[in-house]
């Protein structure tokens, strides 16, 4: 319902005119007696000032600012005209609110005069001291340790102003030069867009340890069409791309994360799941089994040498620290006597030519890695007529012969003196080109300190409805990551 001032013959109304609208004062309670006294007069001036006699209840009413010399109720002095109604009040009242106004427009009009007044005194004063102030000087003599200098001719002045203008020339170059030292120490430190990283591969290797700016925003446009971003997120799509690397990468703390992108710790530690799930789906083609014809065409010379084109596989073992689980059954199985350490063990299937083409889920350090082998889904992508290469503890002849695969491993000393001439040329080959393998590794431990790292105990639970845990995502995306890298295998 549209408002409609109070005051008589006023007919202004909420929503047609642009006016504002003031309620009648209440009486303030509860902030000391001085507050509640002045509130009443207040309130009991408004209400004179209207004076109607069909009204018996004051507090719907409204004045609308046309009522105000400022616009607007003054509600601190009691003396200014606005401390209630006092324009067009339609009707004399006993005491005419005009003279209010007049009142306050001339002790306005003094204050303005005073302060003319004074500043006009100022001048006159300046302006005899210019006139006369040699004189003066000459009458009365300033005592010496008072003595004013002789001013400074307008030569010397102008030679002063260009040695002022010299040294800030050079003032403003050493500063020009120190803001551009911290513009480039600031944009080494900042990793918050794809700015930040251009034209720089050293920073995107170190952070990331993928080889190149290209090959990073290669992976952010295969990855930002399927991330969601809110429009009130904290962090865009880059961002949640660049922490997940950067935590794989050198395993900085979510801690240290949430401080350097400015976002909670839950925030943060949020974004890294959600971009490690994403990268887990959309990275499967990079680790998979290759056709035996692409194998074959590119067999790199050091196994043709050795082998001919024959070798599909190099296979090995790694292990990686984990807490120790409060369960005793689950301490017993992760248990690892070859590293004394809690570990989660996983498989590793490296191609000739140097990318990981299988990686196992994580099995418990105990597990032999004969069983490991033989229950991983390994033996599913082997083929007849497949040679593969293993260290001495891959006792699995006789599971992949079933496939009619061969394993070829450095011969044992068990039981022997020493190697025959025969034992001893095939450990040879064996060895120098199954070294790879441990390159392979070694460089995936070495670009993603993660995995390096003692891994939480939350990593090896998976949640309902996800068969892989979080530190199985993390190996697959660190081999997945790895073979977008250049290979460590030469070909020639």
């Amino acid at each position: 319902m549209p408002t409609t001032c109070a005051i008589v013959n006023c007919h202004n109304r909420s929503g047609r005119d642009k006016k504002s609208f003031y309620r009648i004062p209440k009486v303030i309670y509860g902030q000391g007696e001085a507050a509640e006294k002045k509130s009443e007069r207040r309130r009991r001036a408004w209400i004179a000032v209207i004076n109607r006699s069909d009204v018996t209840c004051y507090d719907q009413l409204r004045v609308c600012s046309d009522h105000f010399i400022a616009g607007k109720p003054h509600p601190y002095d009691e003396s200014h005209p606005d401390w209630a109604p006092c324009k067009h009040l339609g009707y004399e009242g006993t005491k005419s609110p005009s003279k209010a106004v007049v009142r306050h427009e001339r002790l306005q009009n003094r204050k303005e005069a005073a302060k003319k007044t004074e500043a006009a005194l100022s001048l006159l004063e300046l302006s005899a001291y210019m006139e006369h102030g040699s004189d003066r000087d000459l009458a009365e003599p300033i005592p010496e340790s008072l003595a004013v200098e002789e001013e400074p001719s307008i030569t010397e002045k102008l030679e002063l102003a260009n040695q002022e203008i010299i040294g800030l020339k050079e003032e403003n170059k050493q500063l020009r030069e120190q803001n551009e030292c911290l513009k480039n120490i600031v944009h080494k430190m900042k990793a918050n867009s794809p700015e930040d990283f251009e034209g720089d591969n050293d920073k995107v290797k170190y952070y990331t340890g993928l080889p190149s700016f290209v090959t990073l925003m290669a992976l952010n446009h295969l990855l930002a069409p399927e991330m969601t971003e809110n429009r009130n997120s904290s962090l865009s799509k880059f961002q949640k791309i660049i922490i997940t690397l950067m935590r794989l990468r050198l395993n900085l703390p979510i801690t240290d994360l949430s401080y350097r992108f400015g976002v909670s710790k839950a925030t943060l530690s949020k974004a890294f799941l959600d971009t490690l799930n994403l990268m887990y789906v959309a990275l499967q083609p990079l680790v998979h089994w290759p056709d035996r014809g692409e194998l074959r065409e590119t067999m790199p010379m050091v196994f043709r040498k050795y082998f001919g084109r024959r070798v599909t596989c190099i296979i090995d073992c790694f292990e990686i620290f984990t807490d120790r689980p409060s369960n005793m059954t689950a301490r017993a199985q992760t248990w690892s006597n070859y590293k004394h350490h809690n570990t989660a063990k996983y498989l590793i299937g490296v191609t000739p030519q140097g990318s990981v083409s299988f990686i196992s889920e994580g099995w418990g350090g105990r597990v032999s890695d004969k069983h490991l082998t033989a229950n991983c889904k390994f033996l599913d992508n082997l083929m007849n007529g497949d040679l593969i290469l293993a260290d001495r503890g891959f006792d699995i002849e006789e599971v992949v012969a079933l496939v009619g695969a061969e394993v070829k491993f450095p011969s044992f000393m068990r039981g022997k003196q020493q190697l025959s001439a025969t034992e001893v040329e095939s450990t040879r080959k064996i060895a120098n080109v199954r070294i790879h393998v441990e390159r392979v590794i070694g460089t995936v431990r070495q670009k993603f300190m993660i995995l390096g790292a003692t891994s939480p105990i939350d990593y090896l639970i998976s949640k309902a409805g996800d068969k892989c845990t979080i530190l199985d995502k993390i190996v697959f995306v660190c081999c997945a990551l790895t073979n977008m890298c250049p290979s460590v295998v030469p070909f020639d």
